[in-house]
Order: structure tokens, then sequence, then C-alpha cells
């Protein structure tokens, strides 16, 4: 070999370095002939160029990928596209992304969302756990991506895994799963996984560490823009309640004047003529009138109580002081107690027996939800008609019915018939007065307790008004 074929070959590969610390790939001329210690090193030079433009061509693909996801907002429209782009650099069937939430009982880690070209997604979102002790936390301490190319090997080796047990199971053999760090503070996990084995063994960290540092600021990004637009829907979901708790406001102001003006000036008229100088009127007209002014101021009475009621339950406040409530006796007082009121229509309240059973409930909101469909079934029932309460116990809950012989209700009525100022087409056979507040706020009761309400009728054949308690074990202790 000559001096001057050795200095030729020097230049060419001077000149290819240059090349390449110039980010210029193309048309590289690299001699590797004739062999011998110079060619050598030609050699490992055009290997140096095929990785170093490798690592570059990397480099300027996660950069592409970079931009494109950070112009997303949401954090579940930035997983679409991670799980759409980062095929160009990384093999996988699956990505699954996890936070790290803070609870009572130290961090655990929470899947947050999972895609995968498998037919079955067995650790879906939802799944958690503890971070303490894990090999996850293993991998916060060193920062590092871990790399599993043989899973079911891994479970082998740790078969108490749950979490790998599942991936394991929907066909996952290899994974790589990347720590994400911001600010110093961990905030997930980003896994990708195949279902080749062996799919992450050529792989380079050094690019994984890239993708982790970029994931996550920009999963932390957008996982804060969902939180945020999540809450801004709750408040405005607030602000449409507080709409509504306005509205139902000046509906009662509304209702409250229109239905107190009549007894009030009724009441006023009755008590002027009384108290006009020289009246002489006979007792039986005075007694009439004053019995009248009982019922408007009873009327009156009721309905304020009734919009009290719905206020306090529409605002949350009203609260349940539970009891141990014996049925049988409870159920036959306040029977009986309508049943002498409902003699002034010639109208029977009765009991049919009653098993014994105790139910946890607030005694005074029951006797409210009682008194109103007992009081209701009397009102729409024609005189020398029976009123039937009963109470079965059904499985695990017991259900209470009070049964008419008034008109029904049809289809239109039901329709709004649990509806605050609800009013029927059918009209109280005593000519009693009815706020349109009674059968709402029932409703209220009953599903506080955890119950249901509804009624059974047919126009023409009466009414079944019907509410379930929840059931719990007889004691002979604390019964009111």
């Amino acid at each position: 070999m000559s001096d001057q074929e050795v200095d030729g070959r020097i230049p060419e590969y001077i000149d290819a370095i240059e090349h390449l610390r110039d980010g210029q790939f193309e048309h590289l001329e690299i001699p590797i002939t004739p062999y011998d210690q110079i060619s050598q090193l030609g050699v490992a030079l055009s290997q140096l160029a095929h990785n170093i433009e490798k690592r570059y061509r990397e480099t300027e693909t996660l950069n592409t990928i970079t931009l494109q996801l950070n112009s997303g907002l949401l954090l579940d429209e930035i997983l679409e596209n991670v799980f759409t782009e980062f095929r160009k650099l990384i093999p996988y069937d699956r990505i699954g992304f996890a936070l790290i939430e803070s609870t009572d009982k130290g961090p655990i880690v929470r899947a947050r969302w999972a895609k995968s070209n498998l037919p079955n997604v067995l650790l879906g979102s939802g799944y958690a756990a503890a971070l303490a002790g894990s090999s996850l936390e293993t991998i916060l301490q060193t920062g590092q991506p871990r790399i599993i190319n043989d899973l079911r090997a891994y479970l082998e080796q740790k078969p108490h895994s749950a979490s790998t047990r599942l991936i394991v199971n929907e066909g996952i053999r290899a994974s790589l799963t990347c720590p994400l760090i911001v600010n110093g503070s961990p905030v997930g996990f980003l896994f990708f996984s195949s279902m080749v084995p062996d799919a992450y063994r050529d792989a380079h960290v050094e690019l994984f560490q890239q993708i982790a540092s970029r994931m996550s600021v920009i999963l932390e990004k957008g996982r804060l823009i969902s939180e945020i637009i999540e809450q801004r829907g709750k408040i405005d979901q607030q602000n449409v309640e507080l709409r509504k708790l306005n509205e139902m406001k000046n509906t009662f102001l509304g209702i409250a004047a229109h239905d107190l003006r009549n007894p009030i000036s009724n009441i006023q008229m009755a008590l002027e003529l009384l108290l006009m100088p020289g009246i002489d009127m006979p007792r039986e007209d005075v007694e009439a009138m004053l019995g009248d002014m009982r019922q408007q101021t009873r009327f009156m009475l009721g309905l304020l109580n009734d919009l009290l009621d719905i206020t306090q339950i529409e605002s949350g406040q009203m609260k349940l002081a539970r009891q141990q409530v014996a049925l049988a006796p409870y159920i036959a007082e306040i029977a009986a107690r309508h049943h002498k009121l409902a003699m002034n229509k010639d109208t029977r309240v009765v009991v049919t027996p009653v098993a014994t059973g105790i139910v946890l409930a607030d005694p005074a909101l029951l006797r409210q939800v009682l008194d109103n469909l007992i009081s209701n079934a009397v009102k729409y029932a024609p005189p020398g008609s029976t009123v039937i309460v009963a109470a079965q116990h059904q499985q695990d809950a017991w259900r209470i019915s009070v049964q008419d012989e008034g008109p029904g209700i049809n289809e239109a009525d039901r329709q709004h018939l649990f509806q605050a100022f609800a009013r029927l087409s059918a009209l109280p056979t005593g000519g009693e007065k009815s706020t349109g507040l009674g059968l709402s706020i029932t409703r209220r009761i009953v599903e506080a307790h955890g119950g249901q309400i509804d009624v059974d009728s047919e126009p023409g054949h009466g009414s079944c008004f019907w509410f379930t308690l929840p059931d719990m074990p007889p004691s002979p202790s604390k019964v009111p």
C-alpha cells in the first residue's frame, strides 16, 4: 500500500465526518476497500454513520410527534394520538396510561386509559394497586424505563402480580414501562406492550427516556386541562341547579301569594262582619263562620308547611333521624286517627293485618308520608267508601300501600303526579283544597329512605298508592 492510497481515503473519511456533523446523511462516500487497517476505520465510520442517521431520524420523528401531540388539549385526545403516531418509533399492540393518586393508605397507581389491537382489554381504566413495594416504585426510584421481553417468564417469577397476569391473559408477551416525571415529581406511567416476545430486545433506552421526558409534560398538561374542563362542567351544572332553585323560589312565592290571598280575604271579611257594631247574628251562623275560618287557617298553615318542606328538600337540607320503627302498631295508630277524621265523610279507614317487622326510618317523616297518602285517599274517595292500608314483607323490603275507591288516575295525570304543584283533573269529593305539593314531598322522603313510590290505578276503579322501605332484622330494643 502506497502513502498516496492512504492519503486518498483519509480525506474522504474526514469529509464524511464533516457531513455527519452537519446532519447530512445523503450521498456519503466511505471507501472500505481494499481491506486493510485503514478500511477497518471506514467500516466503523460507516456503521457510525448508520447509527447516527437512525438516531437523527428517530429524534426528528419524535419532534414531529411531540409537536402534533402538544397541539391537543384534552387528555383522551392526546392519548388517542399517541396510539396512532408512536408506531413510527416503537413496536406495540397495546398502550396503557396510569396516574399516581394519593390516598389515606398511601399512594396508588390507577389505570386511567388503555387501548389495544387485541379483542379483550382485561387491565382497563379504573384498575388500581398500591405503589409501595411494587416494581413500579422501583422504576420511579431509578427514573429509567423498564423492559420485560418475556412476560410469561416474569409471571412465573412473580405469580402474585395481578396486573401482569391480566395483560398476559390478554395476549401480551413483552412490555416497555416509561415513568412520567414532571418537575421532579412522579405523576404516572406510560405502558407500551407487544404480542411478540423480545419486541424490545434491540431497543434504545435513550430514545425511551426522551419519549418519557416529553410525554410527561404533554400528558400532565392534558390531564390538568381535562380536570379544568370537568370542573367547569360541574360548575355549569351547579349553576343550572341554582337557576332551577331560583325559578322554584319564584314559583313558591307565586303559589303562596295566589293560594293565600283568597283564604286571608275570606277570614278578613268574616272578622269585619263579626266585629260590626250592633251585629246580631244567630249562634249557628257565627259558629259556621268560625268553623270556616278554622278550615281556612288550617289550609294556610298546611300550605306554608308544604312550602317550607319542599324548599328544605330541594336545598339538600333534609336530614333523616332514623330509628327502628315497629310497623304494625305504628301504622295502626296513624290509620285509627285518620279513621276518626274520615267519619265526617262516612268513609272508613281500615288496616289489613300487618306481620311483625321493623324498618329503619325517620318516624316523623314516615308519618308525613302516610298522612299524605291516607288523607289524599279520603279526600278523593266517595262517601260511604273504604280506604285500605296494608303492609307486606317482600324479600328485603316492606311494601306499604293505601287503596281507595275513588275515581282513579288517568294517563295524563300520571305523567306529572309526583311533581311539585301537580293538580289532578279529579276533584276532591268533599271540596277539600290541595297545595299540589304533598305527593312531591312524599316521593322525596321515600327516596331519601332508599325506597320507591308509585301508583297502580285505572280510571273508574280507584287507586293504590304504594311505597317501599328497606327491611332490617327485628330488634327488641330502641323500638318507638
